[in-house]
């Protein structure tokens, strides 16, 4: 669940890591019908256009093909199960158990993700990938191998040989009906090429800054580039049961089983733009099936919630379900809002294989947990990659006391001042100090108004971040003699001194796609 797009080439506009400056449009348009939704821009801002009549048809609009059809040709299923590192560990096992599919899709990766993975590899060279993902594989093998469901998977991290090892030996005692044959994609990890690639020219600029990456080379931490589905239709027409990679982006994860079981062209735009669009769904787990959402959400059970299933044709249309007799909903509210999670331009949906143009995109609910979607366009992919980088920029703690009624935002509010008399008394400098007021408008900041008089407890929470670590290990001794030597009424100080962090910063960058791809391969073998 992560931010994976390039930016386009000059003369169009890029989605993704854009400049935040840039005004967005307002672009929900519900039409034609009261169940379907076409995501256009050719209403204007703000326009909603909510049950129009059936006959009311665009000139130029093509008629949607009747429902019924949908059954006339072979479907692919793709059901998600995480949606990022530390996901509800059961979800993958209830798709796989609960009900028919074809493909599961684990997605375990974040910007920041990356370089916790790469800290991990340096203090231990076997590390750097989602172990979660080799205990839930362990437990999953027998099912996966008894019903011919494939894994497609970026839990390897910076470390997708290591990955690969360790499940190896997780399943080394099991009795299976065949041994899996298991795919590491290798060549997103650009760390160790890094130097020589800035030296041939390649100056990785901050995507919004334009700042070249040698003002920082000595602090990166972490730098990988976003591989399209390629490697992942190379292993599964390897045979490959089971998919590992590295940094790949988070679609492709689903459209990649897409282009291999239909057999899509890579540059069929339009039928890689309809596979993008159901990765992007897919890509967040539980967030397309009820989970997270702003609709209804007293009324959705989320106990045992089924995670989203892409019911793909070779046409590129497709239905999100959920298994039947699991818990969460899957309407065209659900949907509607992880279509938009993160898109950006939705003309500009940019990804290592396609422009997706989500503005034409049609949602219609069928109901009983069942959602179409159609009508994704793509135009020709760029002709770079983007660089996820991760560089380390200093050290930040943050601390909290919470003060309780009579008075208590008054109290959190002065204990507040008094902190910060006491750094600069000492002569700390910082470069941010932030202070929140948990409950008292921490969430929506002024937006929220003056707080309310009566609040019963008030949660002080403050943070620094600073080049120096003295400075920060200093501010982490300052909250807990506020307890006696403060406003009254304090409790919440179990937990001990705030703990000194690195900050990791992010890098967006793009590169020259050969430059990566050339180096990228595929190796798959029996575990």
């Amino acid at each position: 669940m992560t931010d994976d797009r390039t930016k386009p080439p000059e003369g169009e506009r890029g989605e993704g890591s854009a400049d935040p400056s840039t005004p967005q449009t307002d672009f929900w348009r519900p039409g034609h019908g009261p169940d379907v939704t076409s995501f256009g821009m050719d209403s204007g801002p703000g326009a909603a256009l909510l049950d129009v009549p059936d006959d009311v048809l665009d000139p130029e609009e093509e008629p949607e093909p009747d429902p019924l059809e949908l059954g006339a040709d072979r479907v692919v299923r793709i059901g998600s199960g995480q949606g990022f590192w530390g996901d509800w560990q059961e979800a993958p096992k209830l798709q796989v158990r609960r009900g028919a599919i074809d493909y599961l899709m684990l997605d375990y990766l974040a910007e920041i993700t990356m370089s916790i993975m790469q800290k991990q590899k340096e203090r231990d060279s076997e590390a750097g990938y989602a172990k979660d993902f080799v205990t839930l594989m362990a437990e999953l093998a027998p099912d996966l191998m008894e019903r011919d469901v494939k894994v497609v998977s970026n839990a390897g991290g910076v470390n997708p040989t290591g990955c690969r090892a360790a499940l190896g030996q997780a399943l080394a005692s099991h009795s299976l009906r065949r041994r899996p044959r298991v795919a590491v994609v290798h060549g997103d990890n650009l760390m160790d090429s890094l130097d020589d690639l800035i030296a041939a020219g390649h100056e990785l600029r901050h995507m919004e800054t334009g700042e070249p990456l040698s003002t920082v080379r000595d602090r990166v931490a972490s730098a990988n580039a976003y591989l399209g589905a390629e490697s992942i239709v190379t292993a599964l027409r390897q045979e490959a049961d089971i998919v590992i990679t590295g940094r790949s982006t988070d679609t492709a994860l689903t459209y990649g089983p897409l282009i291999h079981e239909f057999g899509w062209a890579v540059d069929d735009w339009d039928l890689i733009a309809k596979g993008v669009v159901a990765g992007h769904i897919n890509e967040c787990g539980c967030q397309a099936s009820g989970g997270n959402s702003l609709v209804d959400w007293r009324q959705i059970d989320l106990t045992v919630p089924g995670y989203p299933i892409i019911e793909a044709k070779g046409d590129g249309s497709f239905i999100v379900t959920k298994h039947p007799d699991l818990d969460g909903r899957v309407t065209w509210a659900t949907v509607s809002e992880q279509l938009v999670y993160e898109m950006g331009d939705p003309q500009d949906y940019i990804t290592p294989d396609v422009i997706a143009d989500f503005s034409s995109i049609k949602v219609q609910d069928l109901g009983d947990d069942r959602v179409r979607v159609t009508g994704a366009r793509g135009r020709r992919r760029t002709d770079q990659l983007k660089v996820s980088i991760a560089y380390h920029d200093g050290y930040k703690a943050t601390g909290s006391l919470t003060y309780a009624w009579p008075d208590a935002y008054e109290k959190a509010e002065r204990a507040n001042e008094i902190l910060r008399g006491r750094l600069e008394y000492l002569g700390l400098e910082f470069d941010e100090i932030r202070t929140e007021y948990v409950g008292a408008g921490a969430c929506h900041g002024h937006l929220a108004g003056p707080p309310l008089d009566d609040l019963p407890e008030v949660t002080l929470r403050v943070g620094v971040r600073s080049q120096d670590r003295h400075s920060v290990t200093r501010f982490t001794r300052e909250l807990a003699p506020l307890i006696l030597a403060g406003p009254p009424s304090v409790t919440g100080f179990a937990g001990g001194r705030p703990r000194v962090q690195d900050v990791v910063a992010y890098w967006p960058a793009l590169i020259d796609r050969e430059v990566v791809e050339d180096g990228v391969t595929v190796e798959t073998i029996s575990l």
